[in-house]
């Protein structure tokens, strides 16, 4: 029950699956308490203390719909974290109202420090208005990443589509130079192609270049360990496919148990959310020679 539950189906059609497969005549009631066995277990994790520091945090939402009154989206707001061993594990996951917004970020990044966690040295997230500030107040010293895979992404929302293959290419030879000088002999190619026709492009990306850049200073082989695309994007497809033919959720908790339940599903090895990174040395080396702030502020000693 808790499996297809996971994988988002209604107790209605967990109801008839039983019956069907196995001629178990079983109540939709007796699904839904079964289901509530993992509420104990989800405000256990959502309150268990954190590692002191992380060597990388991702921030991102999805939006989700709750019936609450009448059908709304809801943000789901999700920090993921990569600690000192390599692990990956999302840290937490919180149920917003209305649109994505900073000063929202600011409460849930402020509950994580409650929780212990003390500093970060990078952390990705959507380049959302705000939220530098926000993430500034929890984190100080956090060198502050926007995620690629959003910026390519709100750069097609204002083109043509007839024009994204040609785009995405251009795009992709920007944010896969060698070096910080190289990214921005192609950028400036990419104004002279794309500039006239596309100034909202420019002007994002513009406005974008100081926390787009960071990630540009390590190899490129670290730079794909480190890169949001697979971690994120893996993730919010799971929460999607989860999610999608439900339609809606009747409250925030079941909502909330079926995200629960994808996070912590068992899957083969090196497909779990939480499991440890590849070559993750190598990664947190890279991490810790680039990570002292360059205004000459200090972190303290970590162990």
């Amino acid at each position: 029950i808790l499996s297809l539950y996971a994988k988002g189906l209604t107790t209605g059609e967990i109801q008839s699956h039983l019956a069907e497969v196995y001629g178990a005549d079983v109540s939709r009631e007796l699904i839904s308490k079964v289901t509530d066995v993992v509420v104990e277990d989800l405000n256990s994790w959502r309150n268990r203390p954190l590692d002191r520091v992380y060597a990388v945090v991702f921030i991102d939402a999805i939006v989700i719909k709750v019936r609450d009154g009448q059908v709304a989206n809801r943000p789901v707001y999700v920090v993921v974290g990569i600690g000192l061993d390599g692990h990956r594990d999302v840290l937490g996951m919180w149920i917003g109202t209305g649109g994505e917004g900073a000063k929202q970020w600011l409460v849930y990044l402020n509950e994580l420090r409650n929780r212990g966690v003390a500093d970060v040295l990078i952390i990705f997230s959507d380049g959302l208005k705000g939220l530098p500030e926000a993430i500034e107040s929890a984190w100080p010293l956090a060198t502050h990443q926007t995620c690629v895979v959003h910026l390519v992404r709100n750069s097609l929302r204002y083109s043509n589509r007839r024009d994204w293959q040609a785009i995405t290419t251009a795009l992709r030879g920007i944010y896969t130079a060698s070096t910080i000088d190289a990214a921005s002999m192609r950028f400036e190619e990419f104004t002279e192609t794309w500039g006239t026709k596309y100034p909202a492009v420019i002007r994002l990306w513009r406005t974008s270049w100081e926390r787009f850049t960071p990630f540009l200073a390590f190899d490129v082989e670290i730079r794909k360990l480190i890169n949001t695309t697979n971690m994120i994007e893996s993730l919010n497809s799971r929460f999607r496919q989860a999610t999608r033919r439900r339609g809606h959720f009747t409250t925030e908790q079941a909502a909330m148990k079926v995200l629960y339940l994808v996070v912590t599903e068992k899957r083969r090895a090196g497909q779990n959310i939480a499991a440890r990174i590849p070559g993750w040395g190598q990664v947190l080396n890279a991490l810790a020679g680039k990570s002292t702030p360059t205004d000459g502020r200090q972190r303290q000693p970590r162990p």
